[in-house]
């Protein structure tokens, strides 16, 4: 026996799950599973300090010197860093900055290019 819901527009009893979706095989309603609904949801957009939506693999440049954590190096203001990569996370951009290495970044310090 199926322990999906019955169709809420029929009521029927033989619904089935396709692609994060229920169908109705007797009046062809589809609804949303609940699984697939805060999936969506947690899609997050990433934007720099512009407001500009950012992806993985842009360019952007840094619009203010940043002090590093642990060294007594400084990220200076006008650094372009290449091929981002965006993380869920309390720093939003992992990167490579020539002379620095490997680091991350906070999105609300960086301007796309």
């Amino acid at each position: 026996m199926s322990t999906f819901p019955p169709c809420p527009k029929c009521n029927s009893e033989f619904t089935y799950e396709d692609e994060g979706a229920y169908i109705c095989p007797e009046c062809a309603h589809e609804w949303p599973t609940q699984a697939s609904a805060p999936a969506a949801a947690a899609e997050r957009t990433y934007r720099d300090s512009a407001g500009n939506v950012l992806q993985d693999g842009d360019t952007v440049t840094v619009i203010k010197d940043l002090k590093l954590k642990g060294s007594a190096g400084t990220v200076k203001i006008g650094t372009k860093v290449k091929n981002i990569r965006l993380v869920d996370s309390d720093h939003d951009i992992d990167c490579k900055i020539d002379g620095f290495g490997a680091m991350s970044l906070k999105s609300e310090f960086v301007k796309k290019v």
